[in-house]
């Protein structure tokens, strides 16, 4: 009898694995195939990879939004076409003079709101092409700025004693920010080359790496018949939406879609609340509603109890 399972399923993402690849490996172990990732991962990249299963899937879009954490290694004195050691070195420098002062001055300076011109190895689409299909063909073609938010950047350790220094940090920012073209940029504005050689996202959607399954605990959970219990549940997966609740009968106008008024919700709904999480008079999630102009209460994504 296959097991139909329900919720955000925190993976631990080994290296060598793309995403599509660990939702492939997850399918085969689980035996279903309604199953999405949050959020792609280079192959070399390890750590968090929430991975929606079942009804949950409606709900990787919120999941995507929210931001993401990192900690990543950068190498100085040495650039790639890739901005990673997977690429060819383009650049090297014999000697690299930098002081931790100079150091710390510059990781403080990019935090808050910064452009980020996106790297040509990434899977953007330019004129129906991915970026990395141009890039493998020789081609170099002009990307556009993007600006992103750098909400915290902190110093781990910095070893400035080898050849080529190394500078560890942890970063927590907005979706789509490229943690590649950030230790160039790093690199640039302390006037050497740079490449990123290290890179673990250490949380994703509000999941920490603590939370997070190894492939084999999967396996072992499934065989256990334990693994439902070790899912975050989808209401859980966005509680920084506000959650108000409803009584039965109005909940089954909610459930058939049709608009409500905010006169039923407990508690009071405040101004400028947009879209929100919805309960019956059981605590059952009812699924993501909004707060309309017009103040009625529309559905986004029902969730039949």
């Amino acid at each position: 009898m296959t097991t139909t399972y329900e919720g955000i399923l925190p993976v631990f993402k080994p290296a060598g694995f793309t995403s599509h690849d660990v939702v492939a490996k997850t399918r085969g172990i689980l035996g279903m195939k309604r199953i999405g990732h949050t959020g792609t991962l280079d192959p070399a990249v390890t750590g968090v990879l929430p991975l929606c299963l079942g009804r949950a899937t409606r709900m990787v879009e919120y999941l995507q939004e929210l931001p993401k954490q990192y900690e990543a290694t950068l190498l100085l004195g040495i650039a790639t076409d890739t901005e990673d050691m997977s690429g060819t070195v383009t650049e090297k420098v014999n000697e690299v003079n930098v002081t931790q002062k100079q150091i710390e001055d510059v990781i403080q300076s990019f935090i808050g709101t910064i452009s980020q011109i996106p790297p040509m190895y990434s899977a953007l689409k330019q004129d129906g092409k991915r970026l990395y299909e141009l890039a493998r063909q020789g081609k170099v073609v002009e990307r556009k700025p993007r600006e992103v938010v750098i909400h915290k950047l902190e110093l781990i350790s910095v070893n400035l004693e080898q050849e080529q220094p190394t500078i560890t940090f942890s970063v927590l920012c907005s979706k789509g920010t490229y943690i590649r073209t950030l230790c160039v940029d790093i690199g640039q504005a302390l006037g050497v080359p740079a490449v990123m050689s290290d890179l673990k996202r250490t949380m994703s959607s509000g999941i920490s790496l603590h939370k997070c399954l190894t492939f084999d605990d999967i396996v072992r959970y499934t065989k256990e018949g334990t693994l439902q219990s070790r899912l975050l549940s989808v209401d859980e997966a966005v509680d920084y939406l506000p959650a108000y609740s409803i009584t039965e009968m109005t909940m089954n106008r909610a459930l058939q879609g049709q608009t409500i008024s905010p006169q039923y919700l407990t508690p009071t709904i405040e101004e400028g609340v947009g879209l929100l999480r919805l309960y019956g008079p059981n605590q059952q999630f009812l699924g993501i509603f909004r707060l309309e102009e017009n103040r009625g209460i529309r559905p986004v994504k029902v969730f039949h109890p």
